[in-house]
């Protein structure tokens, strides 16, 4: 934005940043904060630990949010400060100093401003991933596991707690498939826009002719589903299978049969979870899995019929999304926004956030097209 006064920029910004403050409600967001605290505070929260996570974890978020905006109103504030003492003193390292400020809090208003674009159904749920390697034999297993690192780096990153329910090994390296939740407040609007398949170039590490390899692995992302979800499974349309847990290479991690394997007939979706020491423990988790797909089986069906209606045709992001290239040169870029980062390796450590907020700008924009 070079050209621009400073000043005429911070005005931009304050009324964008009042424009996201009337979004979110920060009047109702405290009230939501204070009962919150309220349900922290009772002395028989932690009997339902499962519940004490979630009332915790909301309002951890939602203080976390409040900060946010707060923070930023008082940066904004202090920065008109600056260029003002900048300009009285004449002092040119104050004024780079400010002029930093200012793109930092272009950036940040910018992620924010982002988050006020979740507005879907489901994009205030947790997130439920499954990655599974696609074309590309052994390449392909090593992809997939390290897509599940980079999404596992990424919640680590935002302070998010994550929980692997399963992961089936290749046989000589990486992952067959593997599924996991990331239990945050909007991580399924956040990541939404990662469904898809995602492509790695590379010099394959497992080729002793050092030759380039393409391999391929998906990643579907669905709603955890709450409890004023209406999903009714017929047990007689299950078929439950329990195995023993395994580890890489197949290694057992457990002498009992406690992995469970829950196929829905209907539909043919198979899920599964090993996570957990008791065959009752992964087979509730597996049927929260299993209602989660079939809840967004139910959306997509809805949306569907909703499109025909009005005559239009759904949009898909279930296809290749984002290319990783590793040789000859280095690269990642999404094929829709047309975002790119040139450092890999970042990348791959879960630094993906500038993919997130451009993704979810291109889906606002493409499900607010008129048809």
């Amino acid at each position: 934005m070079a050209g621009i006064d400073p000043a005429e920029e911070i005005n931009e910004l304050a009324g964008t940043l009042r424009s996201i403050q009337d979004v979110l409600d920060l009047g109702a967001m405290r009230k939501q904060i204070e009962e919150l605290e309220g349900q922290v505070a009772a002395p028989d929260l932690w009997d339902d630990p499962e519940q004490a996570q979630k009332v915790t974890s909301k309002l951890s978020h939602m203080q976390g949010e409040l900060n946010r905006v707060e923070g930023l109103v008082r940066r904004l504030d202090d920065l008109s400060v600056l260029y003002e003492l900048a300009a009285e003193e004449g002092d040119e390292d104050t004024r780079a100093e400010a002029d930093k400020e200012l793109a930092s809090l272009r950036s940040d208003i910018g992620a924010l401003e982002v988050r006020t674009l979740l507005s879907g159904p489901y994009d205030a749920r947790e997130a439920l991933l499954t990655i599974n390697s696609q074309a590309g034999g052994v390449d392909a297993a090593d992809w997939a596991e390290m897509l599940l690192r980079m999404y596992l780096r990424w919640a680590e990153r935002k302070g998010y707690s994550t929980e692997v329910y399963d992961t089936s090994y290749a046989e000589e390296a990486g992952i067959k498939s593997a599924t996991f939740t990331i239990k945050a407040p909007y991580a399924y609007g956040t990541l939404r826009g990662e469904h898809g398949t995602h492509r790695l170039v590379r010099i394959s590490p497992f080729d002793n002719q050092g030759r380039r390899q393409t391999s391929f692995a998906g990643v579907d992302i669905v709603p955890v589903v709450e409890q004023t979800d209406h999903i009714d499974i017929n047990e007689d349309e299950l078929r439950i299978d329990v195995y023993r847990s395994s580890g890489p290479g197949g290694q057992g991690v457990n002498t009992t049969d406690s992995a469970v394997r829950i196929t829905h007939l209907p539909t043919n979706i198979v899920v599964s979870c090993q996570n957990e020491r008791s065959q009752l423990q992964n087979r509730a988790s597996a049927m929260n899995v299993l209602q989660a797909k079939l809840l967004e089986r139910k959306r997509q069906e809805e949306a569907e019929r909703m499109s025909e209606l009005r005559g239009a045709s759904t949009t898909s992001w279930g296809t290749q999304i984002r290319n990783y290239v590793l040789h000859p040169y280095q690269i990642v870029k999404d094929l829709r926004t047309g975002t790119e980062a040139g450092n890999p390796t970042a990348v791959l450590d879960g630094d993906i956030d500038e993919f997130i907020e451009s993704e979810i700008r291109w889906m606002r924009r493409q499900e607010s097209e008129p048809a």
